[in-house]
C-alpha cells in the first residue's frame, strides 16, 4: 500500500477526511486506497482524503502549476481526493482541516502567528488561525477562497429522483463547479430543506460538461440589523454524495444570497454546524472550525 503507516481522521464541520503527511513524496495515494481508506464500513471512513506535501511531488500538476504555488509562496499542497478516488480542484472545508494539522505537525503557525499559504488544484489559498471563535466553535480558520464566477440565474432546472417538484439553478464556479438551488417559491416547488432525499444524486438540465456539487439553500433571516443574513443549506457533493458540509458550496451558496438580496454576510447552517461566509465583488473568505479526531495506525 501506498500509504503511511499511521494516518489521521480530521473533520470541518462534519466534512471529513483521512489526511497525512507526505514530505518526501513516498506516499501518493491510488484510487483503489483511496476508495478503500473513505469506506465507512470497510475502511476509516471519509467524505476524501487529504495529503498533504510538496508541490512538485504531485504527479498530475503541470509545470505552471508548481510554478503558480512557488509564485504564491506555497511550500504544501492539498493533495485531495474524493471518496470515489477521483482527483478534486479544492475543497474549502478541507483547507481548514488540513491546516490544522499542518499546525499539530509544526508546519502552520497557530492563531496570532502567520497565516498559512496552500497549494491547490485551484490555486493558492490563504488561511489565518483564528482560534476558538463564538458561535463557530473551536480551532477556527479564515479562508481566502478567492475569486469566484457565476452564470445566469435560474439557468439550470433541478430535480430529485423520487421527489415532487423541481429548483431552478444557478452555477457558480468556485475553482470547482456549483449549482445552487434557492428553495422558495416560485422558483423552487421542491420540499424544505431539511426533507429533501440527498441520497440519490439530483439532476441537472440543460447537462453541465463538467460533473457538478448541488447545494439547495432556505434563507432564514435576511433583516438581521448588523447586516448578517441567515440561511441553511444541504448539498449533494460529486463523487462522495451528501456531506454534512461542503467549503465551496458554502461559498458558492453566498454568491448567490449576495446575488437575490445585496447582503454580503451569511452565517449559514449546514448539517455540522455554522460557517461564515462573506462576499464582495472579487472574492469570498470562509471562516469556520476544523477538528483533528485521531491518529489511526494501519494494520
Amino acid at each position: 500500500m501506498s500509504i503511511p503507516h499511521d494516518v489521521f481522521k480530521a473533520h470541518a464541520t462534519g466534512n471529513d477526511f483521512v489526511v497525512y503527511l507526505d514530505p518526501d513524496g513516498r506516499y501518493e495515494p491510488t484510487a483503489d486506497e483511496v476508495r478503500f481508506l473513505c469506506d465507512r464500513h470497510f475502511g476509516i471512513g471519509g467524505d476524501g482524503l487529504i495529503r498533504l506535501t510538496h508541490p512538485a511531488m504531485v504527479s498530475d500538476l503541470n509545470a505552471e502549476q508548481i510554478a503558480e504555488c512557488a509564485d504564491g509562496d506555497a511550500a504544501w499542497f492539498m493533495d485531495y481526493r474524493n471518496a470515489d478516488g477521483s482527483l478534486a480542484e479544492m475543497c474549502g472545508n478541507g483547507t481548514r482541516a488540513i491546516t490544522l494539522f499542518a499546525q499539530r505537525q509544526g508546519i502552520a503557525d497557530g492563531p496570532g502567528g502567520e497565516p498559512f499559504r496552500l497549494g491547490t488544484r485551484a490555486g493558492v489559498k490563504v488561511l489565518t488561525s483564528l482560534g476558538d471563535v463564538a458561535p463557530y466553535g473551536r480551532d477556527v480558520f479564515q479562508v481566502r477562497m478567492g475569486a469566484w464566477s457565476r452564470g445566469a440565474d435560474d439557468a439550470y432546472t433541478v430535480t430529485i429522483p423520487g421527489m415532487p417538484g423541481e429548483g431552478r439553478g444557478t452555477f457558480v464556479d468556485m475553482g470547482n463547479p456549483h449549482v445552487v438551488v434557492p428553495l422558495w417559491r416560485p422558483v423552487a416547488t421542491l420540499p424544505d430543506v431539511e426533507d429533501l432525499d440527498l441520497t440519490v444524486k439530483p439532476v441537472v438540465t440543460p447537462t453541465i460538461e463538467t460533473d457538478q456539487n448541488v447545494e439547495f439553500v432556505r434563507i432564514d433571516d435576511a433583516s438581521d440589523p448588523d447586516g448578517i443574513g441567515k440561511a441553511t443549506m444541504r448539498v449533494h457533493e460529486r463523487g462522495c454524495g451528501e456531506t454534512l458540509s461542503c467549503g465551496t458550496g458554502l461559498c458558492a451558496t453566498g454568491v448567490v444570497l449576495r446575488g437575490r438580496t445585496r447582503i454580503d454576510h451569511w452565517d449559514i447552517t449546514v448539517r455540522g454546524g455554522i460557517v461564515r461566509v462573506d462576499v464582495d465583488d472579487t472574492e469570498v473568505v470562509l471562516t469556520g472550525p476544523a477538528t483533528i479526531v485521531g491518529r489511526i495506525s494501519l494494520q
